[in-house]
């Protein structure tokens, strides 16, 4: 499996390994960016496989470019959209669905699409160019008690209060611009010796909030499930506690929330099971070769 420079995909043979691959299969990967999942379904395809890819960043769309395969159809859509898309291609069931919600190299080291902590550029933070809202709106935007709840919820900052009010306060003598001015305010607020994480969180909770990124997990899984066929698979790489508490819910009761569905004997109606007792996550050499590795967790699940 060849490697992209664009962006070092996590967990790639554990990814791949758990799609449990059938050479004539129909398989989706919801989030191309640097291809890395999408070149390696295709070296497991047979030439009757079908590989459909989404992804709504249009510097996925030129890597998706690089890759001369009609078994590859890429859709430049959001993926809470799967089952509408497929329905258009005339698909109404898949063999495997593949979804990497970390953000991409390319994204955290382009300083013009904000999403990086390291440097300065506009706060933009949006995934897609269709996206309504950006990292600006948010920050500038917002009330006091809706930016404390973005940065509790989204970022689990312990003083979210003091954060919103004190971006509040900052963007009534200058509206906030630039991730240099974000970092500001975040400077003054943040836990001596673990400044890093506390920018990170940050810049998460805005991120989320700008693409309302749990919601279209939500949608997504929920999709997912009817999509694959009996015994399909579902591999899911989460980054962060809230995405992943969402995954394990889905894939333990059938909602993102953990409500059971029990029949009156009891038993829980879900739609996946998992395969594997305990989420995946980075070996010390992958740790090493790829330091990004270090909060992934891999979870896969079959459809009942």
């Amino acid at each position: 499996m060849i490697e992209n420079p664009y962006h070092t995909s996590v967990l790639l043979h554990e990814c791949i390994d758990g799609l449990a691959i059938k050479p004539d299969g129909i398989y989706v990967d919801v989030t191309f960016g640097g291809g890395g999942h999408s070149r390696a379904i295709l070296e497991k395809l047979g030439p009757n496989g079908r590989l459909f890819a989404f992804d709504q960043d249009p510097d996925a769309w030129r890597q998706a470019e690089k890759i001369d395969d009609d078994r590859l159809e890429l859709i430049t859509a959001n993926f809470r959209h799967i089952q509408k898309y497929l329905r258009i291609h005339g698909i109404k069931e898949v063999d495997g669905i593949m979804a990497d919600f970390g953000v991409s190299s390319f994204q955290l080291d382009a300083a013009e699409r904000g999403f990086s902590t390291r440097f300065d550029g506009p706060l933009d933070m949006r995934m897609g160019p269709s996206a309504s809202t950006d990292a600006a709106e948010v920050l500038n935007s917002y009330s006091a008690e809706g930016l404390q709840k973005i940065f509790g919820m989204y970022g689990e900052i312990k003083n979210a209060r003091t954060l919103a009010q004190a971006v509040v306060q900052a963007r009534t003598q200058k509206g906030l611009k630039t991730t240099s001015e974000f970092k500001e305010i975040l400077a003054k607020l943040a836990p001596r010796s673990r400044e890093f994480k506390y920018f990170a969180q940050a810049f998460q909770a805005v991120r989320i909030e700008v693409n309302q990124e749990l919601a279209v997990i939500e949608e997504f899984l929920e999709q997912a499930a009817t999509l694959l066929a009996p015994g399909g698979r579902l591999v899911v790489l989460a980054f962060h506690s809230l995405e992943d508490r969402l995954v394990k819910n889905f894939i333990r009761t059938g909602d993102c929330h953990g409500k059971e569905d029990k029949d009156l004997f009891g038993v829980v109606h879900k739609p996946v099971e998992s395969v594997i007792r305990k989420p995946i996550t980075a070996s010390e050499d992958e740790l090493k070769r790829n330091p990004r590795s270090r909060s992934a967790k891999l979870r896969i699940a079959a459809k009942l």
